[in-house]
């Protein structure tokens, strides 16, 4: 018998100096030998940081490893449970918020029948009601599915509800499972009103005899809804997790029975990485309270239902989507999370169709039986990225906690102004990412569809007032800048910026390939010229109709064309002309741009700034 080809073995074992050698070749290419990067500021172009301070090297070596543990066992970084290999490696949890009792109930039978196992049901004045609830559930065996309720406006009629239905079955309630959803201070922070956590052991004790069932849900996607990163989104829970176990032990349980009561809803994000660490983190720092608190160790473990983002999710090109929750799905199953919630594509539109909540089911059965995610017991465990990034996220996370901690426990953060505050830094921070794409969105802020047709849905009813925490979509800013062209189109008034293209394809087929999407982001239509001299170029933008207009070339046509078409675009009626590039490829004719070229249009910019002010330019409606 021989062995087994050895292929590496003719090859040396690279160095990190050898890396950042072959790494700065790259990164030096065609610069001056006098303005050459060394090898701190060519590491730094590649490191990344998070909207809540996280770095990410560009490499990771053996030296950021760090002790693993076991899947299991404390402190839970790999995991609450070990996983046997089977395909119900997680529960997959379908979300239902359709307020027409007999469709909900429809799609009830219709996920469990095509591989949901559990149900989740939002209980709100636009959602489904609270005394639909039990027809809802009709026809749900509730010794075989679990059952999950929430709301954002009266958690206590939600767990009535739902509790009415388990109390009235005939099963035995040791081997019913349910979650009544309750998390007093996330709805406060909501609704802008005091946290009472009053009679939550009350609660715990109606069901006792739910062996398998816990009373309280910290819902950390509130906080993520509202613009915290990952460290918040951890942090937050974190404390809101804490106030619940000392109100709980206040009112007479024991910390293993409060911990025991406690699950975390947390949301998976399009970073999967971010996410898996995010999951890891949140089981660590979990772990350390319970230390703390004295609780038995095989109680200290955070169980996770994960939940597509939804700040992620955007209106138009809503088929991307599909890609976006299979990767939120990913993060998830790989994060370990416990349940799995992939909310269908078209929800920002509108109530989901079946066709998107079978897309949405069908995401997580193919990740688990075709891609057999679930078989494997913490598969990014060992990573180096991983577990550094688990640990910089658990570190900065405590952190965070301890300053909610000082600012008087989350309740009090809420109230005082500390958790707004924070928020409102992130919110900013990740707005102007997002205005110069450094955070792109995929169909929206690149590659977008200015002619896409919409999916159709039904209208969601509408939602009641909140006072509290406000909750913002990453894509609302983009999307608010379409609305503007397509009401004016409407009205029978299409917006367009004209593209002077100047010389040859070669040399402007560059600059016009990125001009033209970016404008497309608002919707804008781009009629344009290819080549021809500064008159022709001016009479085919009188016909196009429009105010502004952008020159496309190079570095080697723009010297001696870019100032005489702008002349001539501006004689033409052109009240903006912008340039597609850097001022400085002008040459020597620059000079003569000042009051002829108003700006440029170049990676790295505020694109939100320029299409809204080129729609300002256009006269086009807020």
């Amino acid at each position: 018998m021989t062995s087994a080809p050895e292929f590496a073995s003719g090859f040396d074992t690279p160095t990190r100096d050898q890396w950042v050698d072959a790494v700065l070749k790259v990164l030096n290419r065609g610069r001056p030998d006098d303005k050459h990067l060394d090898a701190e500021a060519g590491l730094k172009r590649l490191r990344s940081t998070s909207v809540d301070g996280l770095v990410q090297e560009p490499i990771y070596t053996r030296d950021d490893a760090v002790e693993l543990g076991y899947p299991g066992v404390a402190p839970f970084t790999r995991g609450t449970t070990l996983r046997s290999g089977q395909m119900d490696a997680w529960d997959v949890r379908a979300l239902h918020e359709d307020p027409d009792a007999a469709t909900t109930r429809q799609y009830v039978l219709d996920d469990l029948e095509r591989g949901a196992t559990s149900v989740w049901l939002r209980v709100d004045p636009d959602a489904i009601q609270a005394d639909d609830v039990k027809t809802a559930l009709a026809d749900v065996l509730l010794d075989l599915a679990k059952v999950d309720v929430s709301s954002r406006t009266d958690q206590a009629a939600a767990a009535e509800a739902v509790l009415a239905v388990y109390e009235g079955s005939d099963k035995d309630h040791s081997d019913l499972s349910l979650n009544l959803g309750l998390d007093p201070i996330g709805l406060a922070a909501l609704q802008g009103t005091t946290p009472d956590l009053s009679g939550l052991a009350d609660w715990v004790r109606r069901i006792a005899d739910y062996k398998k069932s816990r009373a309280i849900v910290v819902d950390a996607t509130t906080w993520n809804n509202a613009g915290a990163g990952d460290v918040h989104e951890v942090a937050f829970a974190l404390a809101t997790a804490v106030e619940y176990v000392r109100a709980l032990v206040e009112q007479g349980l024991s910390a293993d029975e409060a911990f025991d009561t406690i699950n975390f809803r947390v949301s998976a994000g399009v970073d999967q990485f971010a996410t898996i660490a995010r999951m890891r983190a949140l089981r660590r720092v979990w772990n350390r309270v319970g230390e703390v608190f004295e609780v038995s160790a095989d109680k200290r473990g955070a169980r996770q239902h994960a939940v597509s983002s939804w700040r992620e999710l955007t209106r138009d090109d809503a088929y991307v989507n599909m890609l976006r929750g299979t990767i939120q799905c990913f993060g998830a199953a790989v994060g370990g999370a416990e349940a799995v919630t992939v909310l269908p594509f078209d929800t920002c539109q509108g109530l989901p169709t079946p066709f998107s909540r079978r897309v949405a089911r069908n995401t997580q059965v193919v990740l688990a039986e075709e891609s057999n995610i679930g078989r494997v017991n913490d598969p990014a465990g060992g990573s180096w990225f991983v577990e550094s990034l688990t640990e910089q996220m658990a570190t900065r996370a405590w952190q965070a906690f301890q300053s909610v901690e000082a600012a008087g426990g989350m309740a009090a953060a809420v109230g005082n102004g500390h958790v707004t505050d924070i928020l409102s830094g992130l919110v900013a921070e990740r707005a102007k990412r997002l205005a110069t794409r450094s955070q792109p969105l995929t169909g929206v802020s690149m590659f977008p569809n200015p002619t896409e047709i919409p999916v159709e849905v039904k209208p969601r009813p509408e939602a009641p007032e909140r006072g509290g925490v406000e909750w913002h979509r990453d894509a609302e800013v983009f999307e608010a800048l379409r609305d503007r062209t397509t009401a004016a189109a409407a009205s029978g008034n299409t917006p367009a910026v004209f593209l002077a293209c100047l010389g040859t394809r070669r040399d402007f087929g560059a600059r016009e390939g990125f001009t033209k999407p970016l404008l497309h982001i608002a919707g804008l239509a781009t009629p344009s010229s290819e080549g021809g001299t500064p008159d022709e170029i001016a009479a085919q933008f009188r016909e196009a109709g429009t105010k502004v207009a952008v020159l496309c070339s190079s570095a080697k046509v723009y010297p001696e064309q870019a100032v005489p078409v702008a002349k001539a675009l501006k004689e033409a009626g052109a009240t903006r002309v912008l340039l597609a590039g850097n001022i400085k490829e002008l040459g020597e004719s620059g000079a003569e741009a000042e009051g002829v070229i108003d700006g440029t249009v170049a990676m790295g910019m505020d694109v939100v700034d320029l299409l809204t002010t080129t729609l300002d330019e256009l006269g086009v409606q807020k």
